[in-house]
């Protein structure tokens, strides 16, 4: 791959934070870059999309539904191939921030295959019954096929996360049909004992699904393969943790950035793409190894601070 794109979901700071965020941030390769590659044009997108940025590009998806990942992700998860309309289910956990309901990243949610399984397996009867099938994948994703529901509008968990989950919910046709299956789900899990005991032991309750993903095996997509990313520091975004965001730039400088800068340095690569994105757009910057010969200048982060 002699021109790869390099994507950093979340690597843009918040502007109230930005300046001191670059400031204290110690990473001398991306300076390099952002100080001699030529700026491309900044893609924006609707702070109420139904996938993040980075997930748009990633999949070629729209601003209006989450990509169609159930059934790549069930072919990952090595499940037979299956015909139909497929949706992911993940098992999340909800938690009240004054007169609403707020989707907690999944991330900092610990849950075991067995406690999936106890789960997966009190709420697939109330699937059955209606008609639905679903499966097991893994502890975070279970599937259910459901062909009446695709034109249902679903949005990606990172999306939602950290936001009232009123504005994210499905919507479409079959949106109440969703939800009223989905209360009774939560109503079974409300006092199911793993959820008591996970409450005993300081964790949270699993008390939610999360619908998104839909699509027939026709609708599939993968992640491009020209795109080299790193999720690392998302979860630090979204619970606004930005002591650990700056040691996770620093990092990723050093493990990501590094490398692909000294390969453009020695022409094992004729340009680099870097992207950095945060949850409503996309800035992009292209390096060749002739603007990296204007020495002139002078390596800096500033560059993130503002936009042409």
């Amino acid at each position: 791959m002699r021109d790869p794109t390099l994507l950093l979901p979340f690597a843009l700071p918040p502007a109230q934070h930005a300046k001191d965020l670059i400031a204290a941030l110690h990473a001398p390769s991306l300076a390099i870059l952002l100080a001699r590659a030529a700026e491309l044009p900044e893609l924006r997108f609707d702070g109420f999309a139904a996938a993040l940025p980075h997930e748009m590009l990633l999949y070629g998806s729209g601003t209006d539904n989450s990509p169609p990942l159930a059934h790549p992700t069930m072919q990952r998860l090595g499940m037979p191939p299956q015909e139909g309309y497929w949706f992911m289910l993940q098992p999340v956990h909800l938690h009240i921030a004054r007169d609403h309901l707020v989707l907690t990243d999944q991330r900092h949610m610990v849950i075991n295959e067995d406690e999936s399984r106890t789960l997966f397996d009190s709420a697939a009867p109330l699937f059955q019954e209606l008609g639905y099938d679903v499966r097991f994948g893994d502890a975070r994703h279970w599937f259910v096929r459901a062909d009446d529901w695709h034109g249902l509008r679903t949005t990606t968990p990172d999306a939602a996360a950290g936001h009232n989950v009123d504005v994210w919910l499905p919507a479409g046709e079959h949106a109440r049909a969703w939800r009223k299956l989905h209360n009774e789900v939560q109503m079974l899990w409300h006092g199911h004992p793993l959820n008591e005991t996970r409450e005993l032991h300081g964790q949270p309750r699993i008390n939610a699904l999360w619908l998104w993903g839909g699509g027939s095996p026709e609708q599939s997509v993968e992640m491009h393969q020209e795109i080299i990313t790193d999720e690392a520091l998302i979860t630090s975004a979204l619970a606004d943790d930005w002591g650990r965001w700056l040691t996770t730039m620093q990092d990723l400088d050093q493990a990501i950035i590094a490398p692909h800068l000294h390969k453009l340095q020695s022409n094992d690569i004729d340009s680099l793409t870097l992207q950095l994105s945060d949850a409503t757009r996309v800035r992009r910057w292209r390096a060749t190894r002739f603007g990296l010969k204007k020495f002139w200048r002078t390596p800096s982060l500033a560059n993130l601070l503002h936009t042409p």
